[in-house]
């Protein structure tokens, strides 16, 4: 899946790039699915015209914004055993896909995740969006006391146990969707392989950065909150229970 907003520029290079890449190398059978949430510069009808020309590309349109609604509402719709989305701008390589894809289906895994954060992982990017990037990670982990590692890379494949179970809980439906679906699946035992990528800036990036990261700090303390109400419900539900 591809979640896109106002990405009239890039949408159709980026869809045949993956569809080139998965017709050449993928070892499972796939479809390319274009979620467009709320883009006013003729995205859509581009996606539309992709998928006429090419029988593996879908596509639909959501009036509201947000890119954990756009997750959603593919992934929960889809009968694949395995789901993933990429951002447009494929600043992560494609060829991680396989592993994540792999992992889930092979290993045993219930969720994978591109990391940029790990020592193997190879990143080109400016030392502001570095700075942020490592500071809210760990912000996270000292909040919620996780254990992966990259927690917003736009690079994820889900199994569907996950999309069933995990998904219908995630509250946020902008870019705090991954970090509270990884938070969500890592504190009920669901397993998550930690990918290493290669992963190049897109200069072009529509992120507001600091309204975003604002959100995504109120997002972390809700999550704590739900996730200790839970833990403090389980406590007293236990004696009963035995």
């Amino acid at each position: 899946m591809i979640p896109v907003l106002n990405e009239a520029k890039a949408l159709e290079h980026s869809v045949r790039t993956v569809r080139d890449f998965l017709g050449r190398t993928f070892p499972y059978r796939w479809q390319v699915t274009v979620a467009d949430n709320g883009s006013t510069d003729g995205t859509y009808e581009i996606a539309e015209r992709l998928s006429r020309e090419f029988g593996d590309v879908k596509c639909f349109r959501l009036e509201q914004r947000g890119r954990g609604r756009a997750l959603r509402h593919a992934w929960t719709r889809s009968d694949a055993e395995i789901v993933a989305y990429t951002d447009v701008d494929l600043s992560t390589e494609l060829e991680a896909l396989e592993k994540l894809c792999r992992a889930i289906h092979e290993q045993g895994f219930d969720l994978g995740t591109g990391s940029r954060l790990l020592p193997e992982s190879r990143v080109t990017r400016g030392p502001k969006r570095e700075f942020i990037s490592r500071c809210y990670n760990l912000f996270v982990k000292c909040v919620l006391f996780t254990h992966f590692s990259d927690a917003q890379c736009g690079f994820k494949a889900a199994s569907r146990r996950v999309v069933q179970e995990i998904v219908p809980q995630i509250a946020d439906e902008a870019w705090f969707f991954d970090t509270e679906l990884l938070t969500l699946a890592e504190k009920q035992g669901y397993r998550i392989f930690d990918q290493p990528v290669k992963w190049i800036d897109d200069d072009d990036s529509r992120v507001k950065i600091v309204s975003t990261a604002w959100e995504d700090i109120k997002g972390v303390f809700r999550v704590r909150g739900y996730l200790w109400g839970a833990e403090h419900r389980r406590r007293l539900a236990g004696p009963k229970a035995r």
